[in-house]
C-alpha cells in the first residue's frame, strides 16, 4: 500500500516551549521572520479565572492541496507519499500558491525570494529519520508517520482519539489532526488580538481581529406595544463581533496573545493588470462582433488606431505581471513547463495566444493600409480572423475569474458573478477608451452611436453586479468579514468614493447631464475600476487564515 504521511498533534500535552518551532528553524536554515511551523497562544476567561492554551501550526499536507494546484510551474508538488513539497529552484514567485493556502501555511523567503513552507522534513524521512520537531519534542505531543499502516503509532493513535482538523469545509482533506483542539484555537474570527502580542509587536499588515472598531451601539427602536427593539442586523455579520460581555466586545475573554504574523503579498498590481488587460481583451472583443456581424462599418482606420492601443494595454499588462513577480528572471518558466490544472498557467498561455492572433490581424490590416497586401485579401480574412480572435479576447478578459476561484485562501474572491463583472468592466472599460480615441481619429458614425449606449449601459450594468454580490449571503466567515473590510473597513473609502462614485456614478450623470465631459467621465470610469479592484484585491489578504 502506498504511504501517506500525516501529522497529529496532541494539544493538551503542549507546553508552547517553541522547542518545534527552533529545531524547525535549525534543520531547514529557515531565516529569521518567517516560520514553518510556530506555536499559536490563545488566552480565555478573564481574571483569575484565565487559561492559555497553545496551538502547534503548520502545513497540513492536505490530500487534495489548492497550492499544488495553483501553482503554474510545478514548483509546489505533493509526493507519492501524501507529502506536500516546494522546488526553490524553478520557482517564479508569483505568490498564488499562498493565496490558495487556507491556512496561511506558506511565506515568501526574505533570502531566495521565492515560496517556503514545511516539507515534513522529507530529506530525514527518505533516511529513515523523523522530523525534527517530532525529535525534540519534550512532551511527545507532535507523532508523524504513514496513515495507511496501521500499526504505526500515528495511526493506532487517531483510530482512539476524538481529532478534529482546521477549515474542514474548504475541501483540502487536511492531514494535521489536532487532539483537544479548541475552535478559539483553530479559528483565527472567533478571536481577538490587541496591537501587540506577548514578546512581540504587531507588524503584519493582516488584521489582528475582525472587529477592530470596538463595541458600537445599535440603534433601538419602539414596537407598536411601547417595547424598546434593537434595530436587525446584516445577515452573517455581527456588529460588535461574535462574543460580548459588560455591554463590549469581550476582547479580554478570548485573545490570541502570540502567533506568526504574514505579510500581503498582492499588492497594486494585481487591480492595475485587471484594469490593463480589461481594455485590451475589450477592444477586441468590440472589434471582433463588429466584424463577425456588421455592428459597424469596419475601416482600416478604426481598427489600426484600436487594436494598436490594446497591444499597448497588453504589453503594459505584461509589464505588470512580470514586475509583481518576486523572481522575473524565471517568468518564461511558466511557458516553457506550464502545469495545466493552474489557471496562472492557462492564463499565461491565453494571453500569449491572444497576442499573437490579435497581433497578427492588425499586421494584416496595417499591410493592406499601406498597400504591402491586397484590401481584397484582407477583406476576405478579416471575419474568420474576427471569430478566432475573439475566443481568446474573451479569454484574456474573464480567466482571472477561475484563477481567483482557484484561491481556496480568500473565500470572497470565488463568487460567480466575476466572470460576469469582469465581462462588464471589459465593456465599460473598452468601450470608454474608443470613445476618448474618436476625439483624434475620426471613427464611423454607427461605431459612435454604438459606443454612446454601450458605454453607459455597461457601467449601470456593473454597477447592478457589484450590489448584487453583495447581497447574497456569505458562504464563509472569512468571505463575510473580507467583504465587510472592503466595504465597511479599511478599504470603504476605495470601494464607495472610487468604486461606485467615481468609477459608476460619476460617469454616469456627466453622460446624462454634460455630453461634453466625455473624456472626463471615461477617465473617471478607468480611475475608479482601478479603486474598486484595488479593495477588491486586497481586503480579503487582510483576514488571518491562521
Amino acid at each position: 500500500m502506498t504511504q501517506n504521511y500525516g501529522f497529529l498533534i496532541d494539544q493538551s500535552k503542549c507546553i508552547g516551549c517553541h522547542a518545534c518551532s527552533t529545531a524547525c528553524k535549525s534543520e531547514n536554515q529557515v531565516p529569521l521572520g518567517v516560520y514553518r511551523t510556530w506555536v499559536k497562544y490563545v488566552e480565555t476567561g478573564s481574571y483569575p479565572d484565565v487559561r492559555r492554551r497553545f496551538q502547534v501550526t503548520r502545513c497540513n499536507h492536505c490530500a487534495n492541496p489548492p497550492c499544488v494546484r495553483i501553482c503554474p510551474v510545478t514548483a509546489m508538488y505533493q509526493r507519492d507519499d501524501g507529502i506536500v513539497e516546494f522546488d526553490p529552484s524553478i520557482c517564479i514567485g508569483c505568490k498564488s500558491c499562498m493565496q490558495a493556502c487556507p491556512y496561511d501555511s506558506i511565506y515568501l523567503d526574505p533570502e531566495t525570494n521565492t515560496a517556503a513552507k514545511c516539507t515534513f522534513c522529507a530529506h530525514r524521512l527518505d533516511v529513515g529519520l523523523e522530523p525534527a520537531c517530532v525529535v525534540v519534542c519534550p512532551e511527545h505531543a507532535i507523532l508523524a508517520g504513514d496513515l495507511n499502516d496501521p500499526a504505526s503509532e500515528i495511526s493506532r493513535k487517531l483510530s482512539t482519539a476524538q481529532v478534529s482538523v482546521r477549515k474542514p469545509e474548504q475541501g483540502t482533506g487536511p492531514k494535521l489532526f489536532y487532539i483537544n483542539g479548541n475552535d478559539w484555537s483553530l479559528h483565527p474570527s472567533a478571536t481577538q488580538t490587541h496591537d501587540s502580542y506577548v514578546w512581540a509587536d504587531k507588524v503584519t499588515e493582516q488584521n489582528v481581529t475582525a472587529y477592530e472598531r470596538g463595541a458600537i451601539a445599535l440603534p433601538v427602536l419602539k414596537s407598536k406595544s411601547g417595547t424598546p427593539i434593537r434595530t436587525p442586523q446584516t445577515q452573517g455579520e455581527p456588529l460588535n463581533g461574535p462574543i460580548q460581555f459588560g455591554g463590549r466586545v469581550a476582547e479580554h475573554m478570548v485573545q490570541t496573545s502570540y502567533t506568526a504574523q504574514h505579510k500581503i503579498n498582492w499588492h497594486w498590481e494585481l487591480p492595475a493588470y485587471l484594469v490593463t488587460k480589461s481594455i485590451a481583451g475589450g477592444i477586441f472583443m468590440l472589434l471582433s462582433l463588429g466584424s463577425m456581424f456588421n455592428m459597424f462599418a469596419f475601416d482600416s482606420v478604426t481598427f489600426l488606431a484600436a487594436g494598436f492601443t490594446a497591444m499597448v494595454f497588453m504589453l503594459i499588462t505584461t509589464i505588470l505581471l512580470i514586475k509583481d513577480l518576486s523572481q522575473p528572471k524565471r517568468f518564461l518558466n511558466i511557458l516553457l513547463r506550464p502545469q495545466w490544472k493552474s489557471w496562472v498557467a492557462r492564463g499565461a498561455y491565453i494571453m500569449v495566444t491572444f497576442t499573437a492572433v490579435a497581433g497578427l490581424w492588425w499586421l494584416l490590416e496595417a499591410g493592406a493600409f499601406w498597400n504591402i497586401l491586397t484590401a481584397e485579401f484582407v477583406v476576405g480574412i478579416r471575419t474568420i480572423a474576427a471569430w478566432i480572435v475573439f475566443p481568446f479576447a474573451l479569454g484574456v478578459v474573464i480567466y482571472t475569474a477561475f484563477l481567483l476561484g482557484q484561491a481556496e485562501g480568500r473565500d470572497m474572491w470565488q463568487s460567480n458573478l466575476l466572470p460576469f463583472q469582469l465581462f462588464t468592466q471589459s465593456a465599460m472599460v473598452a468601450s470608454g477608451v474608443i470613445f476618448v480615441l474618436n476625439l483624434f481619429v475620426n471613427f464611423p458614425a454607427d461605431l459612435t452611436a454604438l459606443l454612446t449606449v454601450l458605454f453607459p449601459a455597461s457601467i449601470a450594468v456593473n454597477l447592478l453586479l457589484t450590489f448584487a454580490g453583495k447581497l447574497n449571503s456569505f458562504p464563509t466567515d472569512t468571505a463575510m468579514l473580507a467583504s465587510r473590510e472592503m466595504t465597511h473597513g479599511k478599504f470603504r473609502n476605495h470601494y464607495w468614493w472610487g468604486g461606485i462614485a467615481l468609477g459608476h456614478v460619476i460617469p454616469l450623470v456627466l453622460m446624462i447631464a454634460f455630453a461634453p465631459a466625455l473624456p472626463v467621465a471615461v477617465i473617471a470610469t478607468l480611475v475608479g475600476l482601478f479603486f474598486y479592484e484595488y479593495a477588491f484585491v486586497m481586503a480579503p489578504q487582510y483576514i488571518p487564515n491562521s
